[in-house]
């Protein structure tokens, strides 16, 4: 039976190399209808903390990525400690000092068949003596994972390519303690747009950090989906669900993989354009109850016209607040650098113009809006064109946005003669 595992240390939040590496993971076990093992490497106890352990077990809940068992190396020391004296036991290990140190032996060809990579060799010579448990009694990196793998019955380790140098030294872990080795798959790394490895600089934070930036689960994971294999038929959009049908481990590039947060922000957009209103509507709502906006001056109608307008200008949650935050306020803050631009003392006079004969319309609309602006503008000797953004920085505080005369509409009458009227530099 096809079982793999992803085994993240609770030493810092989940990293999105270590989330696209859960993801493969995940989606093996599902395409193969195996068992997907969530492991927490937390036997480094002075480093792991609580809180990360939380924040990795949220984010895979956040990502969809459900697991079938969960287990922690802390709570599998005695287990660690019987197969070290096991060998120690055999000849295959001595002491030095407290710490058990299993001999290497030398001059033997170590071959991995890497499902993405094909043989990998190595020689035994090049292998230093490997620590199996410290002198302070907790065991090393290679060791528990070694004993874990063949305990928990892994059958193939999908990892990182950065974790091969660690492979020829589990391999004679195994050969030590006379266990089958698993299958190995080796992902190339994640690399920023300049080529340099990833990092906080050019991308790379935890994928807490995504979700606090307002991306979605799901286009976050169909972006990493991306990051070294492909649907096919050059498709870029798809469901976790159909991906898992289509989903071969032999398939993933070996070259790396090149992260470009515009093409996250891009797709993003996508399933913003793509996605119900109200479906929207209902995370737009948890986005601003969790950046604390006070929404009372917002009704659900003029709520459902501002994502209609500005839904398919988002590439993030986040971004909806920073378009409309004129509508939640009942004062617009205009930077001194707008007002210099765009509200000059004589601009300022066609603007209460404008005020006056919005005021005394009866219906108010786009429609009428419209209307009333350029009878207004044009009457005063001036073309449309140069009052579009003076009028716009009045109401938004912004010099670009949608639909000036539906903004209009959904700020109200009074909303916007009162910011008309009141607007000077």
């Amino acid at each position: 039976m096809i079982k793999v595992r992803f085994a993240p240390s609770p030493t810092g939040f989940l990293h999105i190399g270590g989330a696209r590496t859960a993801l493969f993971n995940w989606m093996y076990a599902r395409a193969q209808k195996g068992t997907f093992v969530l492991r927490i490497e937390d036997t480094d106890q002075q480093r792991s903390k609580k809180e990360f352990e939380e924040e990795i077990l949220r984010s895979m809940k956040w990502l969809g990525f459900d697991w079938d068992e969960l287990h922690y190396q802390s709570q599998r020391f005695d287990i660690y400690r019987e197969h070290a004296h096991r060998l120690l036991d055999e000849g295959k290990a001595y002491k030095e000092g407290e710490a058990i140190i299993l001999k290497m032996i030398p001059d033997q060809e170590i071959k991995i068949y890497d499902l993405i990579r094909d043989e990998i060799t190595f020689d035994s010579s090049d292998l230093k003596d490997q620590v199996l448990m410290k002198s302070d009694g907790s065991p090393a990196y290679s060791f528990c994972c070694v004993v874990d793998d063949a305990l928990m019955e892994i059958s193939h380790v999908i990892r990182g390519e950065d974790h091969i140098s660690n492979t020829p030294k589990q391999i004679m872990i195994y050969n030590a303690l006379g266990w089958k080795v698993p299958k190995y798959a080796h992902l190339p790394l994640i690399m920023g747009e300049d080529g340099s490895r990833l990092s906080k600089r050019n991308g790379a934070v935890a994928v807490s950090d995504y979700k606090n930036q307002g991306f979605i689960a799901e286009s976050l994971v169909n972006y990493l989906m991306l990051l070294g294999w492909s649907p096919g038929n050059n498709q870029e959009k798809t469901t976790l669900e159909a991906a898992v049908k289509k989903f071969s481990i032999k398939k993933v590039n070996k070259a790396a993989a090149i992260f470009s947060m515009e093409k996250l922000r891009w797709l993003n957009n996508q399933y913003f354009k793509e996605m119900k209103t109200d479906q929207l509507i209902e995370i737009l709502k948890e986005n601003l109850q969790e950046r604390k906006v006070d929404m009372n001056l917002v009704d659900d109608a003029q709520f459902r016209e501002l994502v209609d307008l500005y839904k398919g200008r988002l590439a993030t949650l986040n971004d909806f607040y920073d378009w409309t935050d004129f509508a939640f306020v009942s004062d617009v803050k205009i930077s001194d650098e707008l007002k210099s631009k765009y509200l000059a003392a004589e601009k300022c006079e066609i603007l209460k113009k404008l005020a006056d004969a919005l005021a005394g319309v009866g219906q108010f609309d786009a429609s009428t809006a419209e209307s009333v602006f350029k009878q207004t503008v044009e009457s005063s000797g001036h073309t449309s064109k140069d009052y579009i953004h003076p009028v716009r920085v009045a109401l938004t505080g912004k010099e670009v946005g949608p639909s000036l005369f539906h903004i209009m509409s959904i700020l109200g009458k009074d909303k916007t003669v009162s910011r008309l009227n009141h607007v000077s530099i």
